[in-house]
């Protein structure tokens, strides 16, 4: 987190956040106190309350602040193509990039649905996914011939269910983990040009 510029009081709430992040990472969100955290940022433990009402509040706050929504939406709504292949493509390639910046979220997500039944995502997704609808709006508006009658809806959320299941699977699998760099980089590219055809076009043949 950029702490420059920051008020006393902005920086001790940064503070906080980075070491609770650390503790829920590393010891779970019930192996982590309140006390702990507080220790770890070098204040009083009362003093943790004066930013956040409880732990549950402070885990959302940590939740959002280390969510890859911040860079993974622009770049979706950043995303260009000439036609429905390219964009999804394009899509597909920005999000994998973004998740990238963020190696330790899906530990934080594992503890969301586990601990909070996914409550804060839900919110989360509330909030963000009408603008990503919207762009799935426009490539259908753009390729109607193309494009058999789904919901915008339904699309995205395939879409998105698509993108995980090659992010979480590839996490699980690790395929290709102690081979060279290069051929690692070229079989993951190779496993979401896969994924991104199944989207597209299915698995059976015409």
């Amino acid at each position: 987190m950029n702490t420059e510029n920051q008020s006393k009081g902005d920086l001790t709430r940064t503070n906080i956040l980075t070491e609770a992040y650390h503790l829920f990472l590393r010891q779970g969100y019930h192996g982590t106190s309140m006390r702990q955290i507080a220790e770890g940022a070098g204040i009083a433990l009362g003093a943790i309350y004066n930013h956040f009402p409880g732990k549950e509040a402070l885990f959302k706050a940590v939740f959002l602040a280390n969510h890859p929504y911040q860079e993974m939406l622009p770049a979706v709504l950043a995303a260009k193509g000439d036609d429905p292949e390219s964009l999804v493509r394009d899509m597909a390639r920005r999000m994998v990039d973004s998740l990238a910046q963020r190696p330790s979220f899906l530990n934080l997500m594992f503890i969301e649905l586990v601990e909070f039944n996914s409550i804060h995502s839900v919110e989360l997704y509330e909030s963000i996914l009408p603008q990503v609808i919207d762009r799935i709006d426009q490539m259908i508006s753009s390729a109607k011939e193309r494009i058999r009658p789904i919901s915008p809806i339904i699309l995205t959320r395939a879409f998105i269910g698509l993108f995980f299941s090659y992010y979480l699977t590839g996490q699980i699998l690790q395929p290709g983990s102690h081979s060279p760099a290069n051929r690692q980089m070229r079989s993951q590219l190779e496993s979401m040009n896969a994924f991104v055809n199944i989207f597209l076009y299915g698995i059976l043949k015409e």
